[in-house]
């Protein structure tokens, strides 16, 4: 099969398009034959050699986590898919070799799910980890109907999926962004606020009486921000400043989980979850898509067609 590989830390310029031999299936596993492959920030992070004093490594890999596509064959012992579905899925495993940038990938089914209904393979391959996120950082601050959550980094691919995904569960949304995507967050259900400097007090414009919860998916040193302004310091989330922690605030790393994946496709399948692809590129041009993705300029999300 085609595949996208890396034989080193490096940059864009080290992916290789080339052939690879089909992976294996094993138990509680399906082969997915791929229809388009998310792009994330993680996954060139991961290409540089930033989180290698955190995950295992093994040469060559195929990048990639976001899967949308049609289940092929079937592991021993595995009933949740049969072949022919078409599922999608945040295909994390154990150690990084075996991803998602390829015409096949063998994926656990504890990271799948249905695909929405509603969306192309491309849009839905733009949910699993960023939709995931976000959705898991909502319920890490412990957010309820009712309550008000800024969202720092409204719209990019976290933020839009967050903004709509807590506009569904009945929260007020503040969203920062730049001023040119303020009516794109207007258009999902946000209250838009320019980010920078002064950002504290234009929320407390909009919220006098205080914020319950602030989601952090950018890490540019907003933490202290968000928690002066939340009614308790502990209900700030970040993906993206790793001493969050440290900061009193919680640092999360997403996981897979079949029954959040189920919950977001049926969000999307009820009209309440859409992904903006600005970007759908062919595999063949996946360091371009990394490119894009580190020039941090895309509303929305940036995929890979198979």
């Amino acid at each position: 099969m085609k595949a996208i590989t890396y034989n080193a830390y490096g940059t864009p310029a080290a992916l290789q398009l080339v052939d690879v031999p089909q992976p294996k299936v094993g138990p509680g596993e399906v082969l997915v034959r791929v229809k388009a492959a998310g792009v994330n920030p993680v996954d060139w992070k991961l290409a540089a050699g930033y989180l290698d004093p955190i995950l295992e490594v093994r040469y060559p890999v195929i990048p990639g986590w976001d899967v949308a596509g049609v289940v092929e064959a079937v592991g021993e012992d595995t009933f949740d898919h049969a072949v022919g579905d078409e599922v999608y899925g945040y295909v994390r495993k154990e150690w990084v070799e075996l991803g998602t940038y390829a015409e096949l990938v063998s994926a656990p089914v504890r990271t799948l799910a249905r695909k929405p209904r509603e969306l192309s393979f491309e849009q839905a391959a733009g949910i699993p980890l960023a939709g995931l996120t976000a959705y898991q950082s909502l319920t890490r601050a412990g957010l309820k109907a009712g309550e008000t959550v800024v969202i720092h980094s409204a719209a990019g691919g976290t933020g839009s999926l967050g903004v709509q995904i807590a506009v569904a569960l009945g929260l007020r949304v503040i969203g920062t962004a730049g001023a040119h995507n303020h009516d794109y967050l207007r258009s999902l259900g946000a209250e838009p606020v320019l980010y920078g400097e002064g950002l504290a007090d234009r929320i407390r414009a909009l919220a006098p009486e205080g914020i319950d919860a602030g989601l952090d998916f950018y890490g540019d040193g907003v933490i202290e921000t968000l928690q002066s302004l939340v009614k308790e310091r502990h209900r700030v989330v970040s993906i993206a400043d790793y001493d969050a922690a440290a900061k009193g605030a919680h640092q999360l790393w997403v996981r897979p989980d079949t029954a959040d994946l189920t919950f977001l496709a049926e969000l999307a399948d009820a009209g309440k979850l859409t992904v903006n692809v600005e970007h759908a590129l062919p595999l063949a041009e996946a360091a371009k898509a990394w490119e894009l993705s580190a020039a941090g300029r895309t509303r929305g999300k940036i995929v890979l067609t198979v």
